[in-house]
């Protein structure tokens, strides 16, 4: 049962049930699962019978088998910030400040798209290529557009492509300059070039004046690379030195702090969701609502200072559970982690067991050995990847920069490593030798997990696992950039050929 959501933002997701719903609730479930939606909605549906207007979804048996869906989220409580105390009140006796979630939800990015639409320019604009393209057609003469035509199309390009990024790579550049062609070919430039060549170094050069507006107007994601070397300020850092920028497909690297809203207001709500997690049985959803919104003054503390994982622990504990580590990646990746995780983990399993069976010699042996212990092929798959310490002791903790523990009971561990990742009685992440995740429920998740921290909490890969972390970013979520290291396009080419 194919559908479509459009959530905030109108934010469009497509979906394919396996059954259509028996109920409301339970085509809301699917929803939630699906779509990691942490609130409650509800749902309206465009109704055929009434030019696809839309209608509030009220009885299951009035969506159509293809079906449009609009996700609504039912916001109905305020939440208190608590203002700062001071050294003589405690969270008790101080003032509240009542702030709405839905007004100070930051609008975060989303990723590049795989195709890439083209803006509506100005009327004025839009009319001369109309009449240039029709001319074009017939004479296959190109318009030589003037300079305000042009300042008009590269500044309206350089707006949207910041929408999805504030440093687009070359791959981004070559793609707006070829739609451009594609749509409007009165554009084409003569030459032995590629007819869209001229117009991509025009919009490389447009969005670095772009970026230094931004810059000059307080943009986060731009000012934190300002004061570099430059005719105005000789003695700056290197212009190449230090970028801080996207690397690894991150959407959201260092938003700006929501409207209305400033570090201190942040800041109490960050206290706030610190007593919350003190709590037996916290309010979760309290707990989302707070985190979502405190998620740039996070991001700013993590990208700009880059605190240790100890302390982040202590100022941010709600975000080493599972539910906010998949909120956090969504955030920051645009992207639904565990989702993605199992879909891709189920599509390469069975190509990469057969790779495993064909290796000779002692890892040969070694992988065979294993695969025949773990019934779950996911799970051979992953083991292959990733080596886990098969001890709980301090000591060997300590020396683990980035780790996924699984502790086993004596038996077990008699039985060789093989048999360590059986029945463990617990799996753990461990980051710079501490545990920061226990309890988890089995391999793959902890290993999802591990590679949501990374992203969450802006690590760099550790050298032991750079290219397990690279293949699941790349090959199996299709992040960042899409040239690989030899080894890794040997994989891939293997996988996919």
């Amino acid at each position: 049962m194919p559908l479509m959501g459009l959530g905030n933002n109108d934010v469009i997701r497509k979906l394919t049930l396996n059954d259509r719903p028996d109920s409301i609730e339970e085509l809301k479930t699917q929803l939630r699962d699906k779509l990691s939606l942490q609130y409650d909605f509800k749902l309206q549906y465009e109704d055929p019978d009434f030019s696809n207007a839309l209608c509030n979804l009220t009885d299951i048996t009035d969506l159509p088998a293809r079906a449009t869906l609009k996700v609504i989220p039912l916001v109905t409580l305020e939440f208190a910030y608590l203002s700062s105390p001071t050294e003589e009140s405690d969270c008790s006796t101080v003032d509240a400040e009542i702030l709405s979630p839905a007004e100070s939800s930051p609008s975060l990015r989303k990723q590049w798209p795989q195709v890439f639409a083209l803006p509506n320019f100005s009327v004025d604009v839009e009319y001369r290529l109309r009449q240039a393209d029709l001319s074009f057609m017939k004479d296959r003469i190109p318009i030589t557009p003037s300079r305000d035509m042009k300042h008009d199309i590269l500044e309206k390009l350089a707006e949207t492509m910041y929408s999805f990024k504030a440093y687009p790579n070359d791959d981004d550049f070559s793609s707006v300059a070829k739609s451009l062609i594609s749509k409007h070919p009165s554009l084409t430039e003569p030459g032995p070039q590629p007819g869209w060549y001229g117009w991509k170094n025009s919009i490389k050069f447009k969005m670095a004046n772009y970026r230094t507006k931004l810059r000059k107007a307080g943009c986060d994601d731009v000012m934190i690379n300002g004061g570099k070397q430059s005719k105005l300020n000789p003695d700056g850092e290197s212009s190449r030195k230090n970028v801080k920028r996207p690397k690894r497909g991150e959407a959201n690297y260092l938003p700006n702090l929501p409207d209305g809203h400033d570090e201190r207001s942040l800041e109490n709500a960050r206290k706030i969701v610190i007593e919350e997690m003190k709590k037996k049985k916290n309010n979760a959803t309290l707990v989302s609502q707070m985190m979502d919104q405190t998620f740039p003054l996070r991001r700013r503390e993590i990208v700009t200072q880059e605190p240790v994982v100890k302390s982040l622990v202590e100022r941010w504990p709600a975000l080493f559970t599972e539910r906010q580590v998949f909120a956090e990646f969504n955030c920051v990746a645009s992207k639904n982690l565990e989702g993605d995780f199992y879909e891709a983990l189920d599509q390469h399993t069975p190509r990469f067991i057969e790779l495993f069976k064909s290796k000779k010699g002692t890892t040969g042996q070694k992988l065979t050995d294993l695969m025949q212990h773990i019934n779950c092929l996911s799970q051979a798959f992953l083991f292959c990847l990733v080596m886990t310490p098969d001890t709980a002791k301090e000591e060997a903790l300590a020396s683990v920069t980035v780790g996924v523990l699984t502790v086993v009971n004596e038996d077990a561990q008699q039985q060789g490593l093989n048999a360590v990742h059986l029945q463990p009685i617990s799996t753990a992440i461990i980051l710079e030798g501490s545990t920061v995740m226990d309890n988890v429920r089995d391999f793959p998740q902890a290993v999802c997990l591990l590679f949501g921290l990374m992203y969450a909490l802006h690590l760099d890969y550790p050298k032991c696992m750079a290219n397990t972390l690279r293949f699941i970013q790349a090959v199996m979520l299709g992040l960042g950039s899409k040239t690989l290291p030899p080894k890794l396009l040997s994989l891939k080419n293997k996988l996919l050929g």
